[in-house]
């Protein structure tokens, strides 16, 4: 499994501060994994990645092989929604992890050079083109913005709750 962790500036002191506010950080970190799975999904859907940039556009290869197998495409990640669709989240006490489990994610995630897979029983490469990454699992600074409300959420109602 890969990990990518996030640990800022900004969200540490703000998780701190609710540790010390509620019993369950799991409720909260449970949010944070709703939001964080939602954002994917929606640029997943728009064709972006977590720092903005689009996700790097099939090449004419494949576009052409397509083309000679009679199949259909939409965007990069987008062509059944199955992808969005394997994002989940996973969220304990002090942590939220989230990703997907399909088998093509991490090919997507980080890329994969021709031939990285070995062969075919027919000797042709696999894959049989480079594949660029096209990260879809990230922070993007919406998402740390909306972790940010959430955090000042969970404070408020835990200072409401106290008077």
């Amino acid at each position: 499994m890969t990990a990518i962790v996030y640990n800022t500036d900004t969200l540490d002191p703000l998780l701190s501060a609710v540790a010390a506010a509620v019993e369950d950080m799991s409720l909260v970190m449970a949010d944070i994994g709703e939001l964080l799975v939602a954002s994917a999904q929606d640029r997943m859907q728009d064709g972006d990645q977590p720092d903005g940039s689009p996700f790097a556009p099939r090449s004419q290869t494949t576009l052409d092989r397509y083309g000679k197998l009679g199949l259909t495409f939409g965007a990069p990640l987008n062509v059944s929604g199955d992808m969005r669709n394997t994002l989940f989240y996973d969220a304990s006490q002090d942590s939220v992890e989230y990703g997907s489990n399909a088998i093509q994610a991490a090919v997507m995630q980080f890329g994969a050079a021709k031939g990285a897979f070995g062969a075919a029983s027919n000797g042709a490469s696999l894959p049989w083109g480079t594949i660029p990454a096209r990260p879809f699992i990230g922070l993007s600074d919406d998402d740390q913005d909306n972790i940010v409300a959430e955090l000042e959420d969970w404070l408020e109602e835990a200072a409401n709750s106290q008077d």
